[in-house]
């Protein structure tokens, strides 16, 4: 039984791991600040709780184990707010996001449902 927890434990600490990889992959990736902030927000909050689920799994019915359950519910509440607060700021100083239009070429501006691209009024 203990190898099952060892095994369950280094999983879920590996796939974090790896979540958490892939994210700043996509920062560096990723043209502009919104779908950069995705990328970071998404991945790296699920990486960190899989990683402090496999330490959870590791330390066993412990007092350690509901403190890193404590920090994952807090994870889970400011992590999306922090997000939004940061996109919320970007916006509010006037970066604009990076968009294409649907035959691919580069425009900034919005979307309409047509296809076309009205342009930011600066």
């Amino acid at each position: 039984m203990e190898m099952a927890q060892h095994i369950a434990a280094y999983l879920f600490l590996g796939i974090g791991c790896l979540l958490i990889l892939i994210g700043g992959f996509g920062i560096n990736r990723m043209p502009d600040v919104y779908t950069r902030m995705h990328a970071a927000s998404v991945s790296d909050t699920l990486g960190a709780i899989l990683v402090l689920f496999g330490l959870m799994i590791e330390a066993g019915p412990t007092l350690v184990a509901l403190k890193l359950a404590i920090i994952i519910l807090l994870l889970l509440f400011t992590g999306p707010v922090a997000t939004h607060a940061v996109a919320r700021a970007a916006l509010e100083v006037g970066v604009k996001p990076l968009l294409r239009t649907r035959d691919g070429k580069p425009g900034k501006g919005i979307i309409e449902p047509d296809g076309s691209v009205t342009p930011w009024k600066d």
